[in-house]
């Protein structure tokens, strides 16, 4: 949770810089494009702000009405960030982009737009490399689009998605500002923010269908299940693993229930009980993220 806490941070304070920069050069140019950066870069400091929210809430002890923690917390704030990057970012920069090629105006001065995209590019450029490098710790072996996929991290992957839409929407803004001001048309203005529209919509109608996954409670990581399958043939007292459910509860904690065989010869409940604790205890050495496993004994599933 730590590492994700400081990719946030890093993004926001690079958010603020660039959202600052952006606005002036909006005005200074006259750019539809560059406005609908401006609009997306101070979007996506809210969202920021939202994820550390999240991130605080999540880390909440459990509580006699949320027995099992607040980590879901923080799906839902992440669901919340991808909602807003869909309406404040994605939707605002269509509208802007159509209303440009309806109404076209010509660019001003584009010097310093296209300073302000290069700082831009840089700033969410190194911010993205971090997200990535950070990502690259976590997944291993695992292919980054299939990390994407199944990742539990929610909020590292929100705030990728939010810095890499980032660079191709200012990739996008430049090229169109230069566009209009080398031909002096002003449609290419509308096309580039229209584009930056349409960046933002498909990512966060894919950062929302994957946290929804998660908000409405997903399976573990496949390898806790195989961990917990291998530790449970390699214990002396059990007989069979009937069945394994296992939830992510949040980053980081897991939630795993089953139904085991025992062997025979544990009659007495003390003993029963023993031998069952002594499983639980060697699950959670083995696997940490598993806060809270829930052990029955049965002959059949």
């Amino acid at each position: 949770m730590a590492g994700s806490t400081g990719q946030v941070l890093t993004s926001l304070v690079v958010n603020l810089v660039i959202a600052a920069s952006k606005g002036v050069a909006a005005v200074i140019t006259g750019s539809g494009a560059m406005l609908a950066e401006t609009i997306h870069s101070f979007a996506d400091c809210a969202n920021q702000g939202l994820l550390l929210f999240g991130i605080k809430q999540a880390q909440r002890p459990p509580t006699p009405t949320h027995p099992l923690g607040h980590g879901r917390a923080l799906y839902f704030w992440s669901f919340m960030v991808a909602l807003l990057l869909f309406s404040g970012g994605g939707v605002f920069s269509i509208y802007e982009g159509i209303h440009k090629i309806q109404h076209p105006e010509a660019v001003n001065d584009i010097l310093a737009g296209v300073i302000v995209l290069g700082l831009a590019i840089a700033l969410e450029g190194y911010a993205t490399i971090g997200n990535l490098r950070e990502m690259k710790t976590r997944r291993g072996a695992t292919p980054l689009f299939r990390y994407l996929r199944e990742t539990k991290d929610s909020d590292l992957v929100v705030v990728f998605g939010e810095n890499s839409a980032a660079v191709l929407g200012l990739v996008l803004a430049m090229g169109a500002l230069v566009m209009a001001k080398t031909t002096g048309d002003g449609r290419w203005d509308g096309v580039g923010s229209l584009a930056v529209g349409i960046v933002l919509v498909a990512v966060a109608v894919f950062l929302a269908k994957e946290i929804k996954s998660l908000l409405v409670g997903e399976s573990a990581d496949p390898t806790i299940e195989a961990a917990v399958t291998q530790i449970a043939a390699a214990d002396p007292h059990i007989d069979a693993v009937l069945r394994v459910l296992t939830i992510q509860q949040g980053p980081g904690e897991v939630v795993v229930a089953m139904k085991v065989k025992m062997k025979a010869g544990l009659t007495t409940g003390g003993s029963l009980c023993a031998a069952i604790n002594d499983f639980e205890t060697k699950l959670q050495a083995a696997r940490p993220e598993i806060k809270w496993s829930f052990i029955e004994p049965d002959v059949a599933d």
